[in-house]
Formats: structure tokens, C-alpha cells, sequence
């Protein structure tokens, strides 16, 4: 529903100001190929070198209908599988996912669309089950919700955290209260000037437990129709530059690059990362 409010684990997202500061940013070597079949099936292979480490993955996607399969195999040989039914029932949709060789990883989830509301519920498929739910009302311009964890093994509350938003075209704001009410954090992202695809954002965190307050500071512009330039510093004395081409269609080169001012000594970190879609 294009008028609903997001889910609440899309509050901080929808202000899209994590992605700005976050997105692409990689400080190793990382390769991506997607390939997307016509019918209805697609595959994607990540690899990414740390140091000396080569670790990766191969992600299968099927889409028939109303079903949608998704698994995925690691180097580890880990196999983690989703399944995501829409339409069971009116506005709903409903996923099952488990992980191989972890038999107590089976989960289901429940998430419900209204017009002025989303409502998310998620119950672990073992025998003393983590329980989750979460909901927002009002609008996909302004939406308030909450979330609450508990687990029926140790009878205890693993988390419950609020949040609200509010979006229009050319901005987006959300304040977020988490960490079972120890942290406040506000996110901000502003389309400056559109006609140049120049947008800032900006993160801040204040933690009641030691009073510590944070920021991460982070900006975009679009060089032209197919290069983009980000830049990002923290209070941490973090700065970051990314550069990222679309050299042919869905295909993109990234250069990430991090200078660590309390680090002097040691040398900046550089990443690359080349996707591929044929």
C-alpha cells in the first residue's frame, strides 16, 4: 500500500540518511556478479578478500507468483533459506526462514499492511521461542511505532525501543529511542539541490548511560548522470571519500577511501569493489 506507514524496522531507513553515511563504503576488496533470468530466477555471487582471507557467498532468488525462495550458501557452508508467501491473506505477508546446520534458527514471520497502520510479528520455530512484535501508525509521511522482544526461555524482555518519522520529497527525519531506552539517536538527509543530485545528511547519538553524545556528518553529489562522490566524517576523527561510476548499465565501480586522525601512525584504509550485471 503506497499510503501505509513503513514497518517500524524501516523507521530509521525510510529517513535514508543511513545510507548515505554507510551504503558502498568498503575498506577491502569486494566483488559482486548478479544475474537475473527471464524466468524468474537469479543468482548472485559475493566475494570479498580481508587482508589475507578470501570469504564469499552465492545467493539464489526465485520468484513465482505470490512465492518467493531465497537461499543462500557461504563459504562455511552455512545455508541460510526464505520463504516469502504474499497474499495468503489480504495485505499480508508472511515469510518462514531456517538455517542450515542450525537447527534451532527456524523463524516466522507475520507482517500486516493497513492504510494508517503495519504491524509485525516474528516467533522463533524451536522449542523456547524468542517472541517479536512490532507496529507503526499514520501515514507514509509521518508514522509513529515501537518494538518489543521478549524470550519465553529466560522470561525476560530483550528489547523494546520506539521511534517516529516524518518525510516529504526533498527531506526525511526520524528520532529513534533504542537500546531499551539508553539511546537517543536522530538522523536528518536533506536534498539540497536536486538538479545536481547534491543531498547531506547527518546522524547524531546520545547514550543516557554515560552521557556520551556522537555525529557522523555526510554529504552526495552526482558528478553526472552515471558518478557520484560521497564524503563522511564523525566526531571520532573519522573522514571518508567514496567514488563510484556506473561504467555500463547496473554495473558499478567503487573507490572508498578512510584517514583515521587519531591513528596517525597507522596508514589510510582503501577498498574497492566492482559489481557486475549483465
Amino acid at each position: 500500500m503506497g499510503s501505509s506507514p513503513a514497518p517500524f524496522s524501516d523507521i530509521g531507513k525510510q529517513a535514508r540518511a543511513a545510507d548515505l553515511l554507510t551504503k558502498d563504503y568498503n575498506f577491502d576488496q569486494k566483488f559482486t556478479l548478479s544475474v537475473v533470468g527471464s524466468t524468474g530466477l537469479g543468482l548472485t555471487a559475493n566475494g570479498v578478500k580481508k587482508d589475507q582471507i578470501f570469504v564469499g557467498d552465492i545467493n539464489t532468488l526465485y520468484k513465482s507468483g505470490n512465492t518467493t525462495v531465497d537461499v543462500k550458501v557461504d563459504t562455511y557452508s552455512n545455508v541460510s533459506t526464505k520463504v516469502t508467501r504474499t497474499d495468503i491473506l489480504p495485505n499480508t505477508k508472511i515469510t518462514c526462514s531456517f538455517k542450515i546446520p542450525d537447527h534451532k534458527s527456524g523463524k516466522l514471520d507475520v507482517q500486516y499492511l493497513h492504510p494508517h497502520a503495519a504491524i509485525d510479528s516474528s516467533i522463533g520455530l524451536n522449542p523456547a521461542p524468542l517472541l517479536e512484535l512490532s507496529a507503526t501508525i499514520g501515514s507514509k509521511d509521518l508514522s509513529l511505532g515501537g518494538e518489543i522482544g521478549f524470550d519465553t526461555a529466560s522470561s525476560l524482555l530483550t528489547k523494546y525501543n520506539a521511534g517516529i518519522s516524518f518525510n516529504k520529497p526533498d527531506f526525511s527525519a526520524a528520532l529513534l529511542l533504542t537500546d531499551k531506552g539508553e539511546t537517543l539517536k536522530a538522523t536528518y538527509i536533506h536534498d539540497v539541490k536536486s538538479s545536481s543530485g547534491t543531498t547531506v545528511a547527518a546522524e547524531l547519538t546520545h547514550r543516557f548511560s554515560t552521557l556520551e553524545n556522537s555525529f557522523t556528518l555526510g554529504s552526495a553529489h552526482s558528478i553526472d548522470s552515471h558518478t557520484v562522490v560521497k564524503t563522511r566524517v564523525s566526531d571520532s576523527g573519522k573522514a571518508a571519500l567514496l567514488w563510484q561510476r556506473e561504467w555500463r548499465p547496473k554495473s558499478l565501480i567503487t573507490f572508498s577511501g578512510e584517514y583515521d586522525s587519531n591513528a596517525s601512525s597507522a596508514a589510510p584504509k582503501f577498498g574497492l569493489a566492482l559489481a557486475l550485471k549483465p
